[in-house]
């Protein structure tokens, strides 16, 4: 058996290690996102089911001979088309839905070796139950499915950090030699077996027909319901696994390492279900499965409100509880070994289904992810399947094929056969099945009422194969409020006000007073050529000034669709705009030289980062755009990754100078933001805004080694989620001095400040309103100035939309100092509104007493000393 389980362990470990290889050189070409994985996994299920197939008729219509003369000659073949790596001539040029491009592209690289490697698990049992009729292959299944597991989790561990992608695949090829040696052998023992059996008993080939296969498949074979339950419980398998992938991936935390997590836990239930039937007890998993159904229909029904921690805690445990079911089922359905290969084939049918259902039909028929609540409905629906079909006793199947010390499955009953007599009872069965029924009804319109509710912002959803993009609106009532957002999963792609002042704001990431701000500012308006690697909303096209030109690369053509229907940044820049649609770096280099004065690469705020455009080769494929003194403005504020120290590598390997640019602000609608400005150019770098705004590096990015095509990890950089270190603006000084001055009654001064702090940031709305406020009520004559007090006023109350009671009170001192005392009336009415509302006695107090000045036509005035 060793001989037979050592050709399983490696060709099960190849199977599953080639996986996250392959992905790793095409997922670069075709925007690393989760569709790009879910694809592979289609191509990789549906080759599977091919190689299942090919054991299945190799074993059931050949002699022993031929099967081991035909699988070594495709072993050789395939040994002859290494190595896998793909050519780069499947690079995609332009958009396009690029399904068919990536499973041709898999085809062609990889399709022959992995086509022989997934025959490896029944075709090896065959033989096996062939040269040891008197012992059960599945364990061997078990096995092979632990290989595959050790294969998937120490790949981001070990093979991907210590190992080029050039080196494992070298690696990967001088394995897959192992392993045509290990079946060699493995056809020679099964050889020898046969000749040594009809040796001792010419007469009569222990019970093995001419095809070497068992008598017993002259026996009546499974049911239609028992086959029907090998292709739907393991396709139920296959849709949670890819549906969980999926959410994770779009709306959790859209890490890489979440692709490989759901795929291990998946492959764990295999291991722990074919081990031993004692690991699977139904009724405890029936209650697991109860209590995991409901925590996955509060999770999905909560959304973005539960804490990510528990959000991955329910999905992966959701899916783990499911896939036990579903594989405990089938296990307690398994036949004979004699009909494994018929078996294993029905399980690679049903994965390949569930792979189609969810990469091919969901994104055609779905505007979210809603194969995932089809995929709990299913699960729930044939456990009870397979639980009903049971005789009274709970524990027994009735199964299709005889009881045989080679059919566990037979004899499953007898470790769960002694049950209470209550449990054998026909009431406790009717009980079992009327709770059942109900608690599948309830489901079914929980996962409903969930799905078809949504989000009451929510005014726009679409998905394909790059994932769901949503539009939402809020403050529809309040024109100063009103804002529409463009999402992507849960990664928020930008903010825009409607009312027309506000809409021209530069909201989220993009602050003046940024990283992006400051480069753009660095070189004058009117003349700029700008590139911009992300689109978003098109919020940095507002600095672009008649005469400047600004190019976008997009590889999502609906973010532009909807960056020019539901958003005005695109149809307001004042410079001329043009989209390039496709992968930036491969159209970059496709691309005669842009002469960037900017380069902004807008690509990393969320965590499903496209690595290829942070390596050594995309740098320079970057550099031949830039000019001499052009900078390149990388936004690395990134909730789980610390890109940091891959930028500031590159910036070495390059020779660019380097500015981080961390930014905290107080302003509405804008958030903290890190980016890293880099340029060949010491005096772009260095100029005094820059140097004002920037922080030096931290002391150990050196410990990340440089990122090339060849060599990256994520699991270098991951970090805790945690706020973006930022640095606060050179206003909040100003802001903070000012108000200690007022303190002092020193207001001559406080002034000077606040309007520092204004010409530092114009938009800082409490320095904004402050100022207002001094300008109106301050007791000395030659400092007030009412009309520049309502000014300032209003501004302030236009940018916090009109919410702030303190600002509006501002208003209404300043309408009161200027002799628009009707204003200022309705002005401190709302100020009473908004404190009584927000709780703020004293401010609601203050404000009623100076209702009655503004309505005796009196502005109010602070004492002096």
């Amino acid at each position: 058996m060793s001989a037979f389980a050592l050709t399983i362990f490696t060709g099960a470990f190849l199977l599953f290690q080639v996986q996250p290889l392959i992905g790793k050189y095409i997922l670069p070409w075709f925007g690393g996102g989760p569709g790009v994985w879910t694809t592979c996994m289609l191509f990789f299920q549906v080759l599977l089911l091919g190689g299942y197939a090919y054991a299945h008729l190799l074993t059931r219509w050949f002699k022993p001979r031929t099967q081991v003369i035909v699988h070594l000659a495709l072993l050789l073949v395939a040994l002859a088309l290494l190595p896998i790596t793909p050519s780069e001539s499947w690079k995609p040029h332009g958009p396009g839905h690029p399904v068919l491009l990536i499973l041709g592209l898999l085809t062609v690289s990889l399709g022959l070796p992995y086509f022989v490697l997934s025959s490896t698990g029944p075709l090896m049992q065959q033989w096996f139950s062939q040269t040891d009729p008197g012992r059960s292959p599945y364990r061997l299944y078990a096995l092979s499915n632990a290989a595959s597991f050790l294969a998937l989790v120490s790949y981001p561990f070990f093979f991907e950090t210590h190992l080029t992608r050039t080196a494992q695949a070298r690696g990967w090829g001088w394995g897959l030699a192992v392993f045509a040696v290990c079946c060699g052998f493995c056809g020679f023992k099964l050889l020898k077996s046969r000749g040594q059996a009809s040796a001792e008993n010419p007469a009569q080939p222990a019970a093995l027909d001419k095809t070497g296969l068992h008598a017993s498949l002259q026996n009546p074979g499974p049911s239609f319901m028992t086959r029907l339950l090998w292709l739907t419980l393991p396709a139920c398998a296959s849709i949670l696994l890819l549906a969980t992938t999926n959410k994770l991936c779009q709306e959790v935390a859209v890490i890489p390492f979440l692709w490989v997590l759901p795929l291990a836990l998946y492959l764990l239930s295999f291991v722990i279900t074919f081990d031993s039937p004692r690991w699977y007890a139904r009724f405890p998993f029936a209650l697991a499965l109860g209590a995991a159904l409901a925590a996955l229909c509060w999770a999905l029904a909560n959304g973005q409100t539960a804490p990510l921690w528990l959000q991955l805690l329910i999905f992966c445990g959701g899916l783990f509880v499911c896939c036990m079911i579903c594989h405990g089922e089938l296990c307690r359905h398994k036949p004979e070994p004699a009909r494994l290969t018929s078996f294993y084939l029905m399980i690679a049918a049903g994965g390949a289904a569930g792979s189609m259902l969810v990469a091919l039909v969901a994104p055609l028929v779905f505007n979210d992810y809603y194969e995932l609540h089809f995929g709990l409905l299913l699960c729930g629906l044939l456990f009870l399947i397979s639980w009903f079909r049971d005789n009274p006793r709970m524990g027994r199947l009735d199964s299709d094929a005889p009881s045989s010390p080679l059919n566990p499955s037979a004899q499953v009953g007898s470790t769960q056969g002694h049950v209470a007599p209550i449990f054998q009872s026909g009431k406790w069965r009717q009980a079992t099945a009327a709770l059942g029924s109900a608690a599948l009804v309830a489901l079914g319109l929980s996962l409903w009422f969930q799905a078809r509710k949504g989000s009451q912002a929510t005014v726009s959803q679409s998905r394909n194969f790059y994932g769901v993009l949503t539009v939402q609106e809020y403050g529809k009532g309040d024109p100063k409020s009103h804002e529409y957002q463009l999402l992507h999963g849960r990664t928020l792609h930008g903010m825009q006000f409607t009312e027309p002042l506000l809409s021209l704001r530069r909201t989220t990431y993009y602050s003046e007073h940024g990283g992006a701000g400051l480069a753009l500012r660095a070189f004058p308006a009117g003349s700029r050529r700008i590139g911009l690697v992300g689109l978003g909303i098109g919020t940095l096209t507002s600095y672009a000034q008649a005469g400047d030109y600004v190019r976008i690369y997009e590889i999502d053509p609906e973010v532009q669709r909807l960056a020019a229907s539901r958003f005005t940044y695109l149809s307001d820049c004042l410079g001329r705009v043009e989209t390039v649609l496709g992968d930036a770096r491969l159209s970059l280099e496709a691309e005669p030289p842009q002469n960037f004065d900017v380069l902004a690469l807008d690509a990393f705020s969320s965590d499903a980062i496209p690595v290829h455009l942070l390596t050594r080769e995309a740098f320079a494929a970057y550099g031949r755009h830039l000019k001499t003194n052009g900078v390149i403005a990388i936004h690395i504020t990134n909730r789980m990754l610390d890109l940091e120290p891959v930028v500031l590598q590159l910036a070495r390997q390059f020779g660019y100078h380097s500015a981080i640019i961390p930014h905290a602000t107080t302003k509405t609608a804008t958030l903290p933001s890190l980016w890293i400005l880099l340029s060949r150019s010491a005096e772009t770098i260095s100029s005094p805004d820059i140097q004002k705004a920037s922080r030096p590096p931290r002391p150990d990015w050196e410990k990340v080694p440089l990122w090339t095509d060849d060599f990256s990890s994520l699991f270098q950089i991951l970090r805790p989620p945690a706020p973006p270190e930022v640095k606060p603006d050179p206003a909040d000084e100003y802001y903070k001095l000012a108000a200690k001055l007022y303190e002092e009654r020193n207001h001559a001064g406080a002034l000077a400040q606040y309007r520092l702090a204004i010409q530092s940031d114009p938009e800082l709305p409490e320095a904004l309103s402050n100022l207002a406020w001094l300008l109106a009520t301050t007791p000395y004559d030659s400092l007030r100035n009412g009309v520049q007090a309502v000014q300032l006023a209003e501004k302030a109350c236009v940018l916090t939309r009109y919410r702030v009671p303190a600002f509006v009170g501002a208003l209404a001192a300043s309408y009161a100092e200027a002799g628009r005392f009707d204003d200022a009336v309705l002005a401190v009415q709302k100020a009473c509104d908004l404190a009584a509302k927000n709780g703020e006695q004293g401010l609601l107090s203050m404000n009623q007493q100076l209702m009655g000045l503004y309505r005796a036509h009196q502005p109010y005035h602070e004492a002096s000393r």
